[in-house]
């Protein structure tokens, strides 16, 4: 029922050009995260323009690896590995999964590791992704579901060229600005793009903090929605 009540609608948005009929397939994204994609997907034209010629770099990016047989491998950076840059991670491969973009892979990784921060998981949660924390401690791993046929993300503070992160021919975004300048040679990477994002700590621990998490996580779903969306159209 849930699906035949957001079908309409979604046609509706691609008629209007909201939405890239590239390939988009909201079978591959969890239902509770749909109408957010839904919704996310009639906001484009909220990014600003000068945002929107960056993302499209990451697009190219992403469509020359696949037309060479590559897989498009894409490294989030920001300082800690806490916030930004695990919400960045999770939407481009959830927008990667959604409008049926095969051969991307997604990464996230800090110029220092320290944990996956609990906000950012709360803040996941209410857009309708499922993390399990499977570890506990300090810096737990947490496994995140975004889709009934992916394989979950494994979500964790780490540095950018950690085992497991890709080690040369990469793109990385630059999630905030004080990685971006404390950081001035990404190892190993292809493409470079700052992409900064307003940090959500400024809100922790006040009245406003949920509002704030939940305006940077659409804020930055939107973007990597657009991003994956302009790799077909």
């Amino acid at each position: 029922m849930f699906k035949n009540r957001l079908l309409p609608r979604f046609a509706a948005l691609m008629l209007l050009g909201f939405v890239s009929t590239a390939n988009a397939s909201q079978e591959d994204v969890l239902p509770s995260i749909r109408p957010h994609i839904a919704k996310l997907s009639q906001e484009f034209q909220q990014i600003p323009a000068e945002r929107q010629k960056l993302l499209k770099k990451g697009a190219l990016f992403i469509r020359s690896k696949i037309q060479a047989g590559e897989t498009a491998q894409l490294t989030f950076i920001c300082t800690h590995n806490s916030r930004r840059s695990h919400l960045a991670q999770i939407w481009a491969q959830t927008a990667a999964a959604f409008y049926g973009v095969d051969g991307v892979q997604a990464y996230s990784g800090g110029t220092e590791a320290t944990a996956m921060n609990s906000r950012t998981v709360d803040a996941l949660h209410r857009v309708g992704f499922t993390l399990t924390d499977t570890t506990g401690g300090k810096n737990p791993v947490y496994l995140v579901k975004y889709s009934e046929s992916k394989p979950d993300i494994r979500s964790f503070s780490k540095i950018y060229n950690a085992e497991g992160n890709p080690q040369s021919n990469y793109a990385a975004f630059m999630t905030c600005s004080q990685a971006d300048k404390n950081c001035p040679v990404v190892e190993g990477s292809a493409l470079r793009i700052p992409i900064h994002y307003e940090d959500p700590k400024v809100a922790d621990n006040l009245p406003t903090e949920s509002a704030v998490y939940d305006e940077r996580t659409q804020q930055i779903g939107r973007e990597m929605l657009f991003m994956l969306s302009q790799v077909k159209s």
